[in-house]
């Protein structure tokens, strides 16, 4: 299902459920007096609404900051292949052409089988670990002749190593941000905020209802946006990919 079309349906159907529940209470409250509403209820009511646009923030602030730490991973990671592939140039021809096919395999099974697995399953593949090892491997057993090649080795070596690194964040950033439990907190606190629309001894005229569905319309959008970036590499950036592809344009 489309992105857009989830937010539509999500945003559409808490304005419903608000109006008209807001609607059918109206009904019921034919003839009550609701001119004034208690001071104690407006102090809770704007106690739990400033409560939870701190908790909204907060989650908000927490899921953007894992969507760049995912793209800035993404870019070390192909930045560091690029640089094995480049720094393999100090090596023998034999070597040389060995761990750039390495990483030209390494970088074919990112893009074409572990980005879709990851994405669907929130885990990388063993193969993927596999091929990583190998390249490593491939580097750390060939022994430096040359002055340049006792270099480039140094060179090599650590550039494989920020590859492993970064390859272990992506790992980590393959699961959602956000716990079971602060999802919980989220849906339930949201139901309050618009549950104590209906405490308050409102008229409910139409700008009042107006109001009350751009308030619930804001809560859902802001859940949804939660929920669209928890989930950095399946939905929170447009092009995942894109550093791969553009640093290995053969291999795109």
């Amino acid at each position: 299902m489309p992105t857009w079309l989830i937010l539509t349906l999500c945003t559409a159907g808490t304005c419903a459920v608000v109006l008209i529940v807001a609607t059918l209470r109206r009904r019921g409250e034919e003839g009550e007096d609701t001119s004034q509403t208690p001071d104690v209820i407006e102090y809770i009511t704007m106690m739990i609404g400033v409560v939870y646009a701190i908790v909204l923030g907060l989650a908000m602030a927490g899921v953007w900051e894992e969507r760049a730490a995912a793209e800035d991973w993404i870019r070390a990671e192909a930045q560091a292949l690029r640089e094995v592939s480049t720094r393999a140039e100090a090596y023998p021809s034999p070597v040389r052409e060995e761990i750039r096919d390495q990483v030209d395999g390494y970088v074919t099974h990112v893009l074409t089988v572990e980005w879709p697995h990851m994405v669907e399953n929130e885990e990388l593949t063993e193969e993927g670990d596999a091929l990583l090892a190998e390249l490593r491997r491939t580097i750390t057993l060939h022994e430096p002749a040359t002055t340049l090649e006792a270099h480039g080795y140094h060179g090599l070596m650590d550039r494989a190593a920020a590859v492993d690194e970064a390859r272990t964040a992506r790992a980590q950033a393959a699961e959602p941000t956000m716990p079971g439990v602060v999802w919980f907190g989220l849906v339930a606190g949201g139901v309050v905020a618009l549950g104590m629309i209906f405490t308050l001894q409102i008229q409910r005229s139409k700008r009042e209802l107006l109001l009350a569905g751009l308030f619930s319309a804001l809560i859902a959008f802001l859940l949804f946006l939660i929920w669209h970036f928890d989930a950095p590499f399946a939905r929170g950036i447009t092009q995942p990919t894109e550093a791969f592809e553009i640093l290995f344009p053969e291999l795109a």
